[in-house]
């Protein structure tokens, strides 16, 4: 394959001519110019685009870790970082981790290596001490409350947006309260633990274990949690669901087992996804596209440390 040198001697023209030439620099000649194009096509000569961006310092691209690619929660978010990038024109690196150490650790080094210009973490996974030893190599972008970081992060209040959806369900007259969550760890996971264990504290209601319902990110995770239901002696008579999809889950499985929705069971959800509204499921909306959005305006202006707090807003329905 022919180099810019190969070109040069062709043309009869030097190295720098060309280079110009593959630039759009304004001082060439015309003839010049022309001539260096002949060589090019005759030679069907491609720029290395690679090599082009690591001489500007940069690839103009963006890495994305996401621990599921198949979550509507993560495709959502993905979808306001991906629309953003496009107006950008920034191209996207996927990287699906299965909350696996090593694979989040892999798209670090990318960073450290040059390969991506910045990174967005949208659920994390190593700890904070792993997260530092990168931040040096170029902006590092999280989906959680990291403001005591040297990064920058788009996320919501999960404590605050927890208690108040507890004091929601309490105050339509429920004392025993569930929930149930994706994962037991995590800075997300710990802000809503930490909300309810408060929340009972303030109602004077024991804490009990079983009311806590782990794994629960799918629509088939719900038939689960409703055997689990109709095995206890004293259930909860209401669950506050971090996952609209599992709550449909759970709603399809009351409907199937004879437990009415909402007078044997209220159920309400997080997110606002399609299948709420379908449903007609309580929940919590949380604007995914636009911090997608925001995460990916951040990854680009890395220079500055920001953090921005997304609101969240109730939509009532008829599962509370």
């Amino acid at each position: 394959m022919a180099n810019i040198k190969d070109i040069a001697k062709k043309a009869g023209v030097s190295v720098t001519t060309v280079s110009r030439v593959l630039n759009n620099h304004p001082y060439v000649s015309e003839d010049k110019r022309e001539a260096v194009l002949r060589v090019m096509e005759e030679f069907n000569y491609q720029r290395n685009i690679n090599a082009v961006h690591l001489s500007k310092g940069e690839t103009l691209l963006i890495g994305v870790v996401v621990p599921f690619t198949n979550h509507p929660y993560f495709g959502q978010l993905v979808e306001g970082i991906a629309n953003e990038a496009m107006k950008n024109n920034y191209k996207l690196v996927l990287f699906q981790t299965n909350y696996e150490e090593d694979r989040e650790i892999e798209a670090l080094k990318m960073l450290q290596h040059k390969q991506i210009d910045s990174l967005i973490i949208c659920s994390r996974i190593c700890e904070w001490d792993v997260i530092n030893q990168f931040t040096e190599y170029g902006p590092i972008v999280l989906c959680e409350d990291a403001r005591n970081h040297n990064v920058s992060s788009t996320f919501i209040d999960h404590y605050m947006s927890f208690s108040n959806a507890l004091e929601y369900l309490h105050n339509k007259g429920h004392q025993k309260i569930g929930y149930c969550i994706g994962r037991k760890t995590g800075a997300n996971s710990r802000q809503r633990g930490k909300a309810y264990a408060d929340f009972l504290k303030r109602i004077d209601e024991p804490y009990k274990e079983e009311f806590i319902f782990y794994e629960c990110l799918h629509f088939e995770h719900g038939e689960e949690v409703v055997r689990r239901l109709s095995n206890m002696d004293n259930p909860p008579s209401a669950l506050l669901v971090t996952s609209d999809f599992a709550a449909a889950g759970i709603v399809t499985s009351c409907r199937e087992n004879g437990i009415h929705i909402p007078d044997d069971l209220a159920i309400m959800g997080f997110d606002n996804q399609p299948i709420a509204k379908i449903m007609h499921i309580t929940t919590l909306e949380i604007p995914l596209v636009q911090m997608g959005r925001q995460l990916l305006l951040q990854a680009i202006d890395g220079e500055k440390h920001t953090h921005e707090e997304i609101s969240v807003k109730l939509i009532e329905r008829q599962t509370v």
